[in-house]
């Protein structure tokens, strides 16, 4: 095993993304530390990982922590709180974000850490469970050059691609504009959708001609299909996506940039949110759709 394979892994979050991105980790050969705190831990203390009780001590034991949370308040609590990472990282060492959280809570976290010697990366990512187990994650990256080279074959093991966008806070804010357009498109083909469907157009057939134009997208052919199926069991939920679009938002506000289209898609899914659809997947726009448009 080489040097880079010796190196020790912190992994904090193993949700439903977390856990198959630390345990490809595992089976790439990494040494792997996890925190005592659900029957995912347990899984992947059987596959080798070693557990801790705190973050604070899986910090002080690895080489890289990563982190993969929900949002800015879970990610600021894990390095910041009691017993948190900034209280064991260990100079030289480095912090990874792979949370989709604010551009300036990156921004925070990395100044922070830089106080002691630690670099720090934002390292957000787009593909999904899926893309998680089968690590064909989209990574996003901010922070310096040398920090995102020293990880990167972590990414690799991760994701088919890596990219470093800039300065700290830039990997989030890509993450923000990856959700805007992915938020604006599922809006766009559920709309499109709604009117052929009121309109008696046969919905596949269209789905396939339009596969074939200018029209043509990963979205018109994955969400397309999933509201022709009407599959909306969640491969990512709404209640999420509406979060991401908060970021989106918010940052928004933060530089003066109107967001126009993001704020009705935003809108759209605080009724659907208002519903009791948030578990749903972010392809359910549709059936606000075609509530409002009167199909049963």
């Amino acid at each position: 095993m080489d040097n880079e394979k010796m190196k020790k892994i912190g992994f904090i979050g193993l949700g439903i993304m977390g856990k198959p991105m630390a345990l490809n980790l595992i089976k790439a050969g990494y040494a792997l530390n996890i925190l005592k705190k659900s029957h995912a831990s347990g899984d992947l203390a059987k596959e080798g990982a070693t557990t801790f009780t705190s973050s604070k001590e899986l910090a002080r034991n690895s080489d890289v922590v990563i982190t993969m949370l929900p949002d800015s308040p879970e990610v600021k609590e894990v390095v910041f709180g009691a017993d948190g990472v900034v209280d064991g990282i260990e100079r030289g060492s480095i912090f990874v974000d792979m949370s989709t959280i604010a551009p300036s809570t990156a921004r925070e976290i990395y100044a922070k850490l830089q106080e002691k010697g630690v670099e720090a990366l934002d390292a957000p990512v787009s593909g999904g469970q899926v893309g998680a187990e089968t690590g064909n994650l989209s990574i996003m990256c901010g922070g310096s050059q040398s920090a995102f080279d020293s990880v990167l074959p972590l990414f690799q093991v991760m994701g088919k691609s890596a990219v470093l966008i800039g300065d700290a806070g830039a990997g989030q804010m890509t993450k923000a504009c990856n959700q805007m357009i992915v938020g604006m498109t599922i809006q766009a083909v559920s709309e499109s959708f709604t009117l052929a469907k009121k309109a008696g157009v046969d919905l596949a057939k269209m789905r396939e001609a339009l596969l074939g134009g200018f029209a043509q997208s990963r979205i018109l052919d994955l969400h397309g299909q999933r509201i022709i199926d009407r599959n909306f069991d969640p491969g990512f939920k709404i209640k999420l996506h509406r979060k991401d679009m908060n970021i989106a938002l918010e940052a928004g506000k933060e530089f003066s940039v109107p967001l126009y289209g993001s704020a009705l898609v935003a809108s759209h899914m605080d009724a659907i949110l208002a519903l009791g659809n948030g578990e749903k997947d972010h392809s359910s726009i549709a059936l606000l759709m075609e509530q409002l448009a009167g199909i049963k």
